[in-house]
C-alpha cells in the first residue's frame, strides 16, 4: 500500500539530505526493515534522477553471528569488502529498523572491538563520513514504539512528524546560534552533578538541519582537545555496543576522562574508553534543538536531538569541526537540562546562553518554539 508519508520521507532523503544528482552513485543500506517500501521509493527516485542506486539489505541476527565468531581475519576481510563498495559511492543512506534493540547484548566486548577496529572504522569513519554525502535514520518498529512508551500507531505519527520537519526553517533558526558559538571561547555548563568548563575557540561550528541525520536538530562543534576540566553526570541512559549504561559520570583533567563510573556497568564503560588513546578525550559537543523530541527512548539518533539538551562525545572528532582527536569510538552522551530533568545552565564567556533548556538571548528565541513551559 502506498503511504504518502514514506514518499515524503524518501524525497527528503534524496533531495535535501543527499542532494543526489544525475550520474552519481548511492548506496542504500537497510537493517531489519519490517517492509521494503522506503527502500523501493529511494531506488525509484534515484533512477528517476538518472543516478545509480546500490542496495545492501542486512540482518542484525546474521550480524550477531558474524560478530560473536569474529576473528581479526574475518573482520578485516568484511571491512575491506564493505570499504571497497563505499569508496565507489557519492552518497549513502543508512536505515535501521531493528526488531530487537538488544540483539548484540551477548556479543563479547573483545569481539565488538574487532568489529570497531577492522570494519566500522575503515568503512564509516575513514570513508563514508569524510567522502560521501550521507544520512542515517531509523525506521519505526514495535520495539521503538515500546522504548518511546507509545502505541505503534502513535509512534508512527510521531516518527514521520519529526522526520519530515521543516528543515529549511530549522536551518535558518540555527544560524544565530552558529554565530554565537563561533565567537565564543570559554564555555561553562552546570546541572545537578555537573560543573564543566572548556574552550571552543577557533573550532568550526556546524548547524544540522536534515543533511546527515533524520530526524535532525542540533548545532555542534568540539572542545579544544585539552581544555575540558570538571565533572559531568549524564541523566539520559545510553545503549552502546549492546549494553545499556545508566548514570554515566565523568571527571576530566586537561581534556582527558580520568575517572568514569556508571550505576550498572562501570567495568564495561572503562573498556570502551580504553579502546584507544582518543576514546578518553572528547570529539564533539552539541546543542540538541529539535523541540518535537522531548523525552529519551534509548536511540541516539533521537535522544541527541532532544529540545533543551546537549550531548558530549567521547572519541572521534568530525572533519567539519575538528579538534584533532582520533578514535574508533564516537559515542554521543546526552544531558537534558529542562527543568523537569533537573535544569541547568550554559554560559559563553560569562553570558548566560541557555537556562533550564530555554535559550536566553533574544536572537535565539526561535529555537525555544514548541518547548513545553515556554511563554
Amino acid at each position: 500500500m502506498q503511504d504518502h508519508r514514506i514518499d515524503k520521507l524518501a524525497q527528503t532523503l534524496i533531495h535535501h539530505s543527499c542532494r543526489l544528482q544525475s550520474g552519481q552513485k548511492i548506496l542504500i543500506e537497510a537493517f531489519d526493515l519490517p517492509e521494503p517500501s522506503l527502500v523501493c521509493r529511494l531506488v525509484e527516485e534515484a533512477y528517476r534522477l538518472g543516478a545509480t542506486p546500490v542496495v545492501s539489505l542486512k540482518s542484525n541476527s546474521v550480524l550477531r553471528s558474524l560478530y560473536r565468531g569474529a576473528t581479526e581475519a574475518s573482520m578485516t576481510l568484511a571491512g575491506g569488502f564493505e570499504a571497497s563498495v563505499m569508496k565507489e559511492m557519492d552518497a549513502y543512506v543508512g536505515i535501521r529498523g531493528a526488531a530487537n534493540s538488544n540483539e548484540f547484548a551477548d556479543v563479547p566486548p573483545e569481539k565488538m572491538d574487532l568489529y570497531q577496529r577492522h570494519w566500522w572504522q575503515p568503512v564509516h569513519i575513514e570513508v563514508r563520513v569524510p567522502e560521501t554525502r550521507w544520512v542515517v535514520l531509523r525506521y519505526p518498529t514495535p520495539s521503538m514504539a515500546q522504548a518511546a512508551n507509545k502505541s505503534c500507531e502513535q509512534f508512527e505519527e510521531f516518527f514521520f512528524r519529526v522526520c519530515t520537519a521543516d528543515y529549511a526553517k530549522m536551518a535558518a533558526d540555527l544560524q544565530p546560534l552558529k554565530k554565537r558559538m563561533e565567537a565564543a571561547d570559554h564555555v561553562r555548563i552546570t546541572a545537578p552533578g555537573t560543573d564543566l568548563t572548556f574552550s571552543i575557540k577557533d573550532i568550526p561550528v556546524v548547524p544540522c538541519a536534515g543533511e546527515c541525520n533524520i530526524p535532525d536538530g542540533e548545532c555542534f562543534t568540539a572542545p579544544v582537545r585539552n581544555s575540558i576540566n570538571g565533572s559531568i553526570l549524564f541523566n539520559t541512559s545510553s545503549r552502546y555496543q549492546g549494553t545499556v549504561f545508566d548514570g554515566i559520570r565523568f571527571e576530566f583533567r586537561d581534556g582527558r576522562i580520568v575517572n568514569a563510573t556508571c550505576r550498572n556497568a562501570t567495568d564495561r564503560l572503562n573498556q570502551v574508553l580504553d579502546s584507544d588513546e582518543g576514546a578518553r578525550y572528547i570529539g564533539e559537543w552539541s546543542f540538541g534543538t529539535n523541540n518535537f523530541i522531548l523525552h529519551p527512548m534509548l536511540d541516539t539518533l533521537f535522544d541527541e536531538k532532544i529540545g533543551g539538551s546537549f550531548h558530549l562525545t567521547p572519541g572521534n572528532a568530525y572533519d567539519e569541526a575538528d579538534n584533532g582527536n582520533r578514535s574508533r569510538v564516537h559515542w554521543d552522551l546526552v544531558l537534558i537540562q529542562r527543568e523537569e530533568y533537573g535544569g541547568g545552565e550554559i554560559w559563553f564567556d560569562g553570558e548566560l546562553i541557555r537556562e533550564d533548556g530555554f535559550f536566553v538571548p533574544e536572537d535565539l528565541h526561535p529555537l525555544n518554539e514548541g518547548l513545553p513551559g515556554g511563554n
